[in-house]
């Protein structure tokens, strides 16, 4: 992205925009800072830069201090990086992360910059039209994880565009963690990898009946039917996955054993299922939703039958707000939780605990492909959803990178039974996958 100087413009007397930068962060910053008024800090020679380019992104980086006027400007095209791509600024984020330490300087001090800088950049710019609303404004639209809520930020996130999904997913459109069984696997060989792996880890049959809930594209839905032969029902709560799930499942001639329904998984009211399926919705539904949501997958299950649970946690079991770009950016309402709580959820719930696996590292590798792909096909991506969209993507997906890679997020999945009343579990001694 340009780093060019743009003509300064700053009024006499005004403190320049680099000096309180250099002020504010401890030890220097790691990265070549510029600024429209011609003042810059940081090292020259830095691999990396960032170049302010208007008084408005100075208003979003004084009015919403720290990630979320930083997001701001940057989404808007104020904030300029270079050095690195758009579609994949990994380097920066890394860099910054590793050697940037800001300070909070005393009332007194962040006066007298703020005077320095000009008290008129105290006045909030409207955000990004990309911004979902704060948290405590979303409750005009019911509460949190109420139906109507989920439905409304379902959409805010996965409506965007099928086409621009197609481009950074790939063919398999799986919006979840693969595997890689080797390290020279393909984005598509690890998809592929992974959904076979639930379906060993829920012993599907010919003739078996799945249900997959978050069903996305209907991805599972349509390997489960065409690799195992199961009769496989999913839903999902976004129009547009649901129709691109039914398209893709008459495309590949599955119509008699695989179906998507434009659906919240708690409407599905069919039971006697062999085996459920749910990868990447826990994240969506709320900590508090568990037992609920724990007890309904339990009942759609026969006695015998077993539950995947697949999803994004903590490496502790702590409430903990998801941050302000996340939550105003990417997924709104999400929250996310250790394993333990989600094992101890499903167990109070009545289900057995079988088996847990860690596969955060092979979320980092899924990451890392995403930004390939919206690199190689940035400009398509660009003219489909906007450059302030696609800003969004590359950032929130190498951010997600650093954070698996680092250990501040896990994925785990959960194998969990419905017994018989006997106790019988139809489970092996030991796992057969």
């Amino acid at each position: 992205m340009s780093s060019r100087l743009d003509p300064p413009t700053s009024a006499p007397g005004r403190m320049p925009i680099g000096e309180a930068i250099d002020r504010l962060v401890r030890g220097g910053l790691p990265l070549r800072f510029t600024a429209y008024d011609g003042s810059a800090a940081g090292p020259p020679d830095a691999p990396v830069g960032m170049h302010l380019r208007t008084e408005r992104g100075l208003a979003f980086l004084m009015t919403a201090p720290g990630d979320l006027g930083l997001v701001r400007a940057y989404v808007s095209g104020d904030l300029d990086l270079s050095g690195v791509h758009p579609g994949d600024p990994y380097d920066a984020l890394v860099l910054l992360k590793d050697n940037t330490r800001f300070r909070v300087p005393a009332p007194t001090e962040a006066l007298q910059l703020a005077r320095g800088l000009g008290l008129a950049h105290l006045r909030p710019p409207a955000p990004p039209p990309q911004e979902h609303l704060p948290r405590w404004r979303r409750a005009v639209e019911g509460l949190r994880h109420s139906m109507v809520r989920d439905a409304e930020v379902i959409a805010h996130h996965y409506d965007v565009s099928n086409r621009f999904y197609e481009m950074v997913l790939g063919p398999s459109m799986a919006y979840t963690c693969a595997l890689y069984e080797t390290p020279d696997a393909t984005l598509e060989q690890a998809q592929a990898a992974k959904f076979d792996l639930v379906c060993r880890k829920l012993g599907l049959q010919p003739g078996m009946r799945l249900l997959d809930v978050g069903c996305g594209w209907g991805t599972m839905v349509r390997h489960a039917a065409r690799e195992h032969g199961v009769h496989a029902l999913g839903v999902t709560l976004s129009l547009e996955q649901a129709e691109w799930a039914k398209a893709a499942i008459d495309r590949e001639g599955l119509g008699d054993l695989a179906e998507v329904r434009h659906l919240d998984y708690r409407d599905v009211v069919e039971d006697g299922f062999d085996a459920v399926s749910s990868i990447g919705l826990t994240e969506h539904i709320g900590v508090r939703k568990y037992p609920a949501y724990f007890r309904h997958l339990r009942d759609r299950l026969k006695p015998g039958g077993r539950l995947l649970n697949h999803s994004i946690t903590r490496p502790h079991n702590r409430r903990q707000e998801t941050g302000a770009f996340i939550d105003r950016y990417v997924f709104p309402d999400g929250e996310l939780i250790g394993s333990g709580t989600i094992i101890g959820a499903a167990q109070d719930q009545g289900l057995e605990v079988q088996h847990s696996e860690n596969l955060r590292l092979h979320y980092a590798a899924t990451l890392r492909d995403w930004n390939r792909n919206l690199v190689e096909h940035w400009d398509e991506c660009v003219a489909e959803v906007g450059e302030g969209t696609a800003r969004v993507w590359g950032l929130y997906i190498a951010g997600s990178r650093v954070g698996f890679e680092r250990g501040e997020v896990e994925l785990h999945q959960v194998l969990a039974t419905r017994n018989h009343r006997d106790g019988r579990s139809d489970f092996p001694m030991r796992p057969d996958w």
